[in-house]
């Protein structure tokens, strides 16, 4: 329930285009920004929501590497904790013990690992909701 939700996907000569269900509460990044802070109970609330997504997609074996709150949107302006995960442009899937060696992501919130180029697994997601 907290993914954004493929509606379709269309292709013409030019373009690819996604149809994806509409969030009409903005970026969890500009909430933040409007309210200066949450809670600790509420900010709880939230992650937990965000981690059971991402296990959701680390079940699946899809690692995101790009999770920040630009990436996270509400669903409406009503409710901050129905939150969706979306732009998956840097996703990928990965086998179970997948070393993944492609550095990606955003540098305010992407794993050491991954800067380091060593080398990382999709627990680097983790890292990223800290």
């Amino acid at each position: 329930p907290n993914i954004i939700k493929l509606k379709g996907v269309f292709e013409d000569d030019d373009n690819l285009y996604i149809i994806t269900e509409i969030a009409l509460g903005g970026e969890l990044f500009d909430r933040i920004i409007n309210k200066g802070a949450y809670g600790e109970r509420y900010a709880a609330l939230l992650v937990k929501r965000i981690l059971s997504a991402i296990d959701y997609l680390h079940d699946r074996q899809i690692v995101h590497r790009d999770l920040k709150p630009e990436n996270l949107l509400l669903y409406s302006t009503e409710n901050d904790l129905d939150i969706r995960v979306c732009d998956f442009g840097l996703a990928r899937i990965v086998g179970n013990n997948t070393l993944i060696q492609t550095v990606v992501g955003s540098p305010n919130y992407v794993a050491p690992e991954v800067l380091q180029g060593m080398g990382y697994w999709k627990q680097a997601d983790l890292w990223s909701i800290g």
